[in-house]
């Protein structure tokens, strides 16, 4: 898993919580894909099996999905300490920043001026969000089975979710009765 000769630590796995998780705005998703990049393409200190597990399982959990990934992927590169570090490292300093924005935000929303930033900012949330989406379905891609297998699965979650307000953990369970039934083809 990781790159010969580089190990992932608990001060520098926790810098990354604080960089990472700190500084990508829009929620969840954002800061997941992030982090993805970061441990899995860049240090290889998790395969993407691994960041996959962690990002299903955060989804499952109760409460905020981005503290659970956190925890999840802390754990898996080393241990319960790593998922201390996850959890806190994102989880104070971003609290705090919360509480002002807020603050903030009462005292700015009837500022046309500041409504419209807030306004892209919401638009450049959804390009991140689509950006984060991409990349855990990109690998499911490549070939009419295992391309109309991810297309299913992403599709019909969509739509079960979106159109007729399925409960997310019923998704979930669903998908995870298909995948069961309906194998991801090897790559060719």
């Amino acid at each position: 898993m990781p790159e010969p000769g580089t190990r992932p630590t608990l001060g520098s796995v926790t810098a990354i919580f604080l960089r990472i998780a700190n500084t990508t705005f829009g929620g969840g998703l954002p800061t997941i894909a992030a982090l993805e990049r970061e441990f899995v393409h860049r240090r290889h200190w998790l395969s993407e099996e691994d960041y996959g597990l962690a990002f299903a399982v955060a989804r499952v959990t109760p409460g905020t999905n981005v503290i659970a990934f956190c925890a999840a992927t802390g754990a898996r590169m080393i241990g319960f300490l790593g998922a201390v570090s996850g959890a806190f490292s994102e989880t104070l300093p971003s609290a705090v920043l919360a509480v002002l924005l807020t603050q903030g935000y009462e005292s700015w929303r009837t500022n046309p001026t500041v409504m419209a930033a807030v306004a892209a900012t919401v638009a450049a949330v959804v390009g991140m969000m689509w950006s984060s989406i991409y990349g855990m379905v990109q690998p499911h891609w490549g070939g009419i089975e295992r391309t109309a297998r991810a297309l299913v699965i992403v599709g019909g979650s969509f739509l079960a979710l979106w159109k007729f307000g399925v409960n997310p953990l019923t998704i979930i369970v669903a998908a995870a009765l298909l995948g069961l039934v309906w194998k991801e083809p090897e790559r060719a």
